[in-house]
């Protein structure tokens, strides 16, 4: 990510004019700093919050609510970021293959669209501002409407770089979208009348046909998500629009999102201080001289550094580095080397600390603690799967041997590698003793990989500082402004009744529980596939859980099917972004992927479907103490 995962395919906007490159670069040297400064100020925050809870034993009443207001600041600035540098999650293959004048065409209706969007929220943000001057927080006593302020000024910033882009753009195109988006909007807002009569038509209409077409044509989801939202409340229904500046602050003010910015860095972090790169080293020494063993340390060092970083897109461009260029060297085939990361990729998203795993925890309400124990074995279960499949693709390319190096230098890299394996068992003894909590524990992550990458690597470059910390903020902005729309859109959802429709559908699937079961599959493979797993799971995860509870189906099972279904969907071809994140670190087209992705793919439906009707290999070691 889950980077949230998702893949962030960066178009940074080069500005011709002077005047307009200098705004834009004013606003990167304010932003950008503050974003990075909160980042920091988070990790302190909930350092201390641990620290005199547990060592002082007087816990601060206070920390958590700092570190909450501060969250929506860092989403709306980090979102911003993530703007400016064109890192925003969207759905880029149209505009991969479109010529350059479409693509222009494209970029212009992206750019308003995100305009209109901000423009037609921003009066009901002022007005839900001033009703939250009255309010103060309990512990701090400070007025709620200075968290609003944080919608305002990054809604403000985005408009601003969206109307940068539009002058720079070619005068015709803009002119012609923007008369267009005119036209087209009054004449829906002036025909509302018509749309009540409509009924749960306009879901269609705005949930799937706007919606759909924004994403297909690049819009980046949060802001599609937005607009199809925002343009249903106020054509359809009779609420007031500052309804969904209300969701959307009431879906980033969760304490539980802060790991999503936490295990970004921590991710950053590994990379830098070299404690991924000395795993996947001390894991070739030990199997790599096999035929077909580097794909053996392909899958277990996704596995190994997934269980640290909990961005899959990181994983990858951390582990094809190291070893791509000795498969290749042996004579494995670029493609099936890809073939493999992206669905090792897709087998990593139930390996904690997940973002999806934190993600589901925060809107469902199932342990977070208790997904982090369930998807171990899962993962195992693919891993194995997808090892026997890469091991026959091996004897088939007929991979070149390696001389075994000796035991000794087996011990001499895992000893190397030894805190980097240390690593996952001081987190997870964080959360089980209760010291830490899942969204803390990334701080005790955070502090022991400097002091590794400082103290015993010296590897650790603190110029790399400062990026890693802007790098956080543009992908924990991308992905907590997607968690925000979405809140909103699954609100408008609910109480239009298509979540009881919704509800209704899967609960009377035929079949009883193995219906149930089957049907959330192909739901959840869709999902991932179109919508990723962050935004997929805040919009249908409190829809979903309740039928599947209902029908007697364990939640943290639910859980990990669900996390595992959309995993196949994020990276199977030919619409899941996981699939041409990988593709593009691995340095090949991504057609020259599909035919060596497909027994991959088979092997991971298999292991799919097994886990989903063996509970027990989701559920065995979770705590009595955690199961719902």
């Amino acid at each position: 990510m889950a980077i949230a995962e998702s893949a962030v395919e960066s178009t940074r906007y080069v500005f011709r004019r002077p005047w307009a490159a200098a705004v834009d670069r004013a606003i990167g040297a304010v932003v950008e700093p503050v974003a990075a400064l909160l980042v920091l100020v988070e990790i302190v925050i909930l350092a201390a919050g641990v620290f005199t809870r547990y060592v002082v034993r007087q816990p601060l009443v206070w920390s958590d609510e700092l570190a909450t207001i501060l969250l929506l600041w860092l989403a709306m600035l980090g979102s911003v970021v993530a703007y400016r540098r064109g890192e925003h999650i969207r759905l880029s293959v149209l505009l991969r293959r479109a010529s350059p004048r479409t693509r222009e065409v494209l970029e212009t209706i992206s750019s308003v669209v995100t305009a209109i969007f901000v423009i037609e929220l921003m009066p009901a943000t002022f007005k839900f501002f001033k009703q939250e001057q009255i309010d103060f927080s309990p512990a701090l006593n400070i007025p709620q409407s200075d968290v609003i302020l944080a919608i305002i000024v990054g809604l403000a910033l985005i408009l601003v770089l969206a109307l940068l882009r539009l002058a720079e753009g070619d005068p015709k195109i803009v002119l012609g979208v923007v008369s267009a988006a005119i036209v087209i909007s009054a004449a829906v807002y002036a025909g509302r009348g018509a749309f009540a009569g409509l009924g749960n038509v306009n879901l269609i209409l705005f949930f799937v046909v706007l919606v759909g077409a924004c994403v297909a044509i690049g819009i980046p989801i949060a802001f599609s998500f937005g607009v199809g939202t925002l343009s249903y409340v106020l054509v359809v229904t009779s609420v007031r629009p500052d309804i969904v500046t209300q969701r959307m602050q009431e879906g980033v003010s969760n304490l539980v999102l802060l790991a999503v910015p936490l295990f970004i860095f921590l991710g950053l972090l590994m990379e830098n201080a070299g404690i991924a790169r000395r795993l996947v080293e001390a894991l070739a020494s030990l199997v790599g001289h096999l035929r077909g063993g580097l794909s053996i340390v392909l899958v277990a060092a996704m596995y190994l550094v997934s269980g640290i970083s909990g961005s899959k897109i990181a994983d990858m461009a951390a582990v094809a580095p190291v070893l791509f260029p000795d498969m290749v060297r042996r004579g494995q085939k670029r493609p099936s080397m890809i073939a493999l990361l992206a669905t090792s990729g897709a087998m990593a998203e139930t390996i904690p600390p997940s973002l999806v795993l934190i993600i589901i925890g925060s809107v469902t309400g199932v342990s977070i603690n208790a997904l982090f124990y369930a998807g171990l074995l899962p993962a195992v279960v693919c891993s194995i799967l997808l090892i026997a499949v890469a091991l026959w693709s091996a004897r088939r390319e007929n991979v070149s041997l390696e001389t075994f190096a000796g035991w000794g230098a087996v011990a001499r890299a895992v000893l190397i590698a030894l805190p980097g394996l240390v690593l996952p068992l001081v987190i997870r003894y964080f959360v089980v003793d209760g010291i830490a909590t899942a969204t803390e524990v990334s701080v005790v992550g955070i502090i022991y990989s400097l002091l590794i990458g400082v103290l015993v690597y010296r590897e650790f470059k603190w110029s790399s500082l400062y990026p890693a910390l802007v790098d956080t903020t543009a992908l924990a902005g991308a992905i907590l402004l997607i968690i925000a729309t979405a809140t909103a859109m699954g609100w408008a959802l609910t109480q239009s009744g298509f979540a009881q429709q919704l509800a209704d559908a899967l609960g009377h699937a035929p079949g009883g529980t193995v219906g149930i079961m089957l049907f959330s599959i192909v739901l959840f493979i869709v999902l991932g596939s179109v919508l990723e797993g962050i935004p997929a799971m805040v919009l249908f995860g409190p829809l979903l859980f309740p039928v599947a509870k209902a029908a007697g189906i364990n939640e943290v099972h639910y859980a990990i099917v669900a996390v595992l279904a959309m995993g196949v969907g994020l990276f199977a071809p030919p619409v899941g972004v996981g699939f041409f994140a990988a593709s593009a670190i691995g340095k090949a087209q991504p057609e020259e992927v599909v035919v060596p992705i497909v027994p991959y793919m088979l092997a991971l439906l298999v292991g799919l479907l097994i886990i989903a009707f063996v509970p027990w290999i989701s559920l065995a070691f979770v705590p009595k103490t955690l199961m719902p």
